[in-house]
């Protein structure tokens, strides 16, 4: 998580698109020799340092939709759990971060980036993930597999165009900042996606020791 303010050890956040679970336990176990800490959303309290944030983020709500309350859960999950692992000198991995809110909310839904970025820059105050991987797909290929798997979801039971949105929204952001995505071409076997992901995790060590 990238904090101009602090210092700190640098590649210690990687985050990943939402809707990727099993991407996520591929990494999970392809960096586990880093410590990583998986700072999921789920099962996190409240604490009166973030009482204010939160409401002030429930308040945005009501303007501009049910973004607020994306940034409202954000801002919990860094001040709860993503800042004490970065203090504890540990790696800490998500599947899903502010991204996702653009592609999804943004691409997606239509929602202006501009309203997104307003709330993005007063919640983060600046902190990003070290590394973002995107798994990357054509829409018809990623529809067809999540088919094969069971029951869509709601997510899932959108049109064509909508994931066609999202993706092109995903690749946008890549493409504004190379210097944190690593594309991993996801269309391939899961062998070849293993393989891509490795040497990922070998570019994050030879950072983390530089």
């Amino acid at each position: 998580m990238a904090d101009p303010g602090a210092e700190r050890d640098a590649w210690r956040v990687l985050a990943l698109p939402a809707g990727l679970s099993a991407a996520a336990l591929i990494l999970d176990i392809a960096v586990s020799r880093l410590g990583v800490t998986q700072a999921g959303l789920s099962a996190v309290g409240t604490s009166a340092a973030v009482a204010l944030v939160l409401a002030l983020a429930w308040l945005a709500f009501a303007f501009i939709g049910a973004v607020g309350g994306w940034f409202a859960a954000r801002a919990q999950h860094i001040c709860e759990r993503i800042e004490p692992a970065l203090a504890g000198g540990q790696w800490v991995l998500c599947d899903r971060f502010t991204d996702a809110t653009y592609a999804y909310q943004g691409g997606g839904r239509g929602i202006d980036n501009g309203r997104i970025r307003l709330l993005e820059d007063w919640v983060q105050q600046g902190f990003q993930p070290d590394m973002t991987l995107l798994f990357d797909l054509p829409v018809e290929l990623g529809l067809e597999r999540a088919g094969k798997r069971g029951a869509l979801d709601r997510f899932e039971q959108e049109q064509r165009a909508f994931f066609e949105q999202v993706r092109e929204a995903y690749l946008q952001r890549a493409g504004q900042a190379p210097e944190r995505f690593r594309i991993i071409d996801a269309g391939q076997e899961l062998v070849v996606v293993q393989q891509q992901l490795d040497r990922v995790i070998e570019e994050l060590l030879t950072l983390s020791r530089a």
